[in-house]
């Protein structure tokens, strides 16, 4: 195991061929799981990659009965919500087990949570909090595990997209305690302590000591003895210098620049990737280290793409050097068009901005897309409040659909969902005492968000209409696998059901995607609607909601398909739909290729002239529809 950067032998990892990229990304569907949260590989009665049936296991597959079986009791509740705190069990080796299972769904393209070495003394199950850029959390797998998936993964045709970070550590040092300028209050505004803050004159908070492997300070901030390795301090020894760390103290406004920039996030203490502006940037020690790290798990894995974190926290000059460092590694390796998504807040004018600047691939859920495509979903959002955000080529100031087609990753559920403040929930949780409405619009968000513009990606668990809510980012990272902290508050059942409703409809809808150009790479527009097919307009909101057919259509070469989905939960809807005039004739037909009522497939609709050209579409209750 190299313990420096330098001991690195790019001369041997090189020396294979490289799985190619793909033409376009935006042909891709994504899957993001939490690893720690995904599979451990003791699951029993699932489909292994081969679609061969594994009974060995010893972790059954959930029955409806088994909802609410580990919080039966409030000591059991106690104990179910304290597991979602900690490490679980995913594994390197339990994902492998499941590439079939994402083949099968649809999935071209994983994206995992960070897989680097954590601190031992705490439970950073997510990831962000790395200790060894140069290995692999032991708790999720070894080097030699990363090197079987992702080859496991590119066998049934899936790339592979690591979760890294620039911007920070783990928390591997603690400032001095009398150093620190800032009161801590509780919610009566009573002082119960200080801390380290980051504060507008340049404080540079003085260090006590990196943590030893215990979590205690018993070590010098600075080189440490080989001794420490792997456990103590931070890895590669490069990052051990004093100069690889702002130490500025917490970030406490997270929308004040530089603060945002220079502060650390939360516990993880922030790296000084350089200074000055973008032209002219001067890159530290610690920024061409990390370049090097990076690009060491590419050689060593085979890695096809990289979602960087917390972009907004980093200086854009440090985001392009880095941008420019990968992709001339990956081009000279054969891979052409290695994809880094860019994790970028506040807004498509700043996402934009910052794309074009630092020359990373695409944002990811910019601006307010995945509120307003789980609102208009359910029927509480202006369709058109959706779609406009694709649409605005003066803010990109090139053709909107070229641009937004393959630099934006869509998506309505997350690890994070810092839309919702305290108050997590996935989208198919529902208020209220047995109320089950939401799960019955589960379908349609996936298939709006895989066929409308984008670039789409799936969260672990929606595809089984994972309901997990709470005040903590927990409740929204359950448990496929089951063991103490499982999805519908249970523990010890599984939930690779491939059999369920919304997995089995779901295959079926991406695979239509995958067989056409048009749906992957058109135009898109919203079209009008009309109940007399004498007025039209765009489907609205009546009041606070809207209950109606809501169709898109995409365009690509001459070619069009109609797509639409019905908000009203309970009852079929009709309407007019306007459709592309010049590329119809009257009397012409769309022949339905997809309905979630199974009685609509292969029937046809007759084009007539109203409104330019129009079909009158019939979209059953809660459902989805496609005709071309």
């Amino acid at each position: 195991m190299e313990q420096r950067i330098k001991d690195i032998d790019f001369g041997t990892l090189l020396n294979k061929k490289f799985f190619p990229s793909p033409n376009a990304w935006e042909d891709e569907v994504l899957y993001f799981m939490m690893l720690d949260r995904f599979s451990d590989k003791n699951e029993k009665g699932y489909l292994d990659n081969d679609g061969q049936l594994v009974n060995p296991g010893t972790t059954p597959l959930f029955q409806p009965e088994d909802r609410g079986n580990a919080t039966r009791t409030d000591e059991d509740r106690k104990a179910w919500v304290e597991a979602g705190s900690k490490f679980v069990g995913g594994t390197l080796r339990g994902l492998e087990s499941k590439i079939g299972y994402l083949k099968r769904l649809g999935v071209t393209a994983i994206w995992i949570s960070p897989i680097f070495k954590q601190l031992v003394s705490q439970h950073t199950y997510h990831g962000y909090g790395i200790q060894n850029f140069l290995d692999v959390d032991p708790r999720f797998g070894t080097r030699e595990d990363l090197i079987s998936m992702v080859k496991t993964a590119h066998t049934h045709g899936i790339r592979v997209i690591l979760d890294i970070i620039l911007n920070h550590s783990g928390d591997v040092f603690a400032y001095r305690p009398e150093s620190f300028r800032c009161e801590i209050k509780d919610d009566h505004d009573n002082v119960i302590g200080k801390e380290a803050c980051w504060q507008i004159d340049g404080t540079t908070y003085e260090v006590e000591g990196f943590k030893d492997r215990d979590g205690n300070l018993t070590l010098p901030f600075g080189p440490v003895p080989a001794s420490e390795f792997p456990d103590g301090a931070i890895w590669p020894l490069e990052f051990q210098e004093p100069a690889t760390f702002s130490r500025r103290g917490v970030i406490r406004n997270f929308d004040f620049d530089p603060e945002f920039r220079e502060g650390d996030f939360f516990t993880l203490k922030d790296i000084r990737l350089g200074q000055g502006p973008v032209d002219y940037y001067q890159e530290s020690a610690a920024l061409l280290n990390l370049c090097e790290v990076y690009k060491f798990w590419i050689a060593l894995a085979d890695i096809d793409g990289f979602r960087v974190d917390t972009v907004k926290h980093m200086d854009d000059g440090a985001s392009r050097l880095f941008t420019s460092a990968i992709h001339e590694f990956t081009q000279s390796i054969g891979k052409e068009n290695f994809y880094l998504i860019a994790e970028i807040t506040g807004g498509r004018v700043n996402a934009f901005r910052t794309l074009e600047e630092v020359g990373m691939n695409a944002a990811l859920g910019i601006n307010d897309i995945p509120d307003k495509l789980e609102y208009l979903v359910k029927g509480f959002r202006n369709p058109d409040d959706y779609f406009k955000l694709f649409r605005n080529s003066l803010l990109v100031q090139k053709e909107s659909h070229v641009w937004f087609r393959d630099k934006v990753v869509t998506s309505f559920d997350d690890h994070d969902q810092v839309r919702k403040g305290q108050n997590k929930a996935r989208f198919c949780y529902d208020e209220g005492p047995g109320q089950h409405e939401n799960f019955r619009m589960i379908l349609n968000a996936l298939a709006f968000n895989a066929m409308t513009m984008g670039i789409p990606c799936i969260y672990y668990g929606s595809e089984q209409a994972f309901d997990g809510h709470g005040r903590n980012d927990r409740f929204i990272r359950e448990s496929m696998f089951g063991g103490d902290f499982g999805a519908f508050q249970t523990k010890g059942r599984h939930f690779f059901n491939e059999q369920s409703h919304t997995y089995q409809e779901l295959a079926k809808i991406l695979t239509i995607r995958k067989e056409s150009i048009v749906i992957r790479r058109g135009r898109q527009f919203l079209r009008p609607i009309s109940g007399d097919g004498i007025n039209f307009g765009l489907p609205q909101m009546v009041g606070k909601e809207i209950r109606s057919v809501v169709p898109w259509s995409r365009i690509f070469n001459k070619q069009e398909v109609l797509m639409a989905i019905n908000t009203d939960y309970f009852q079929a809807k009709t309407a007019w739909v306007t459709i592309d005039n010049g590329l119809h004739a009257e009397g012409d037909m769309l022949t339905c290729i997809y309905s979630t009522d199974a009685n609509q497939i292969g029937s046809q609709l007759n084009i007539e002239a109203r409104n330019g050209k129009a079909v009158l579409l019939t979209v059953p209750a809660a459902g989805f529809v496609i005709y071309q």
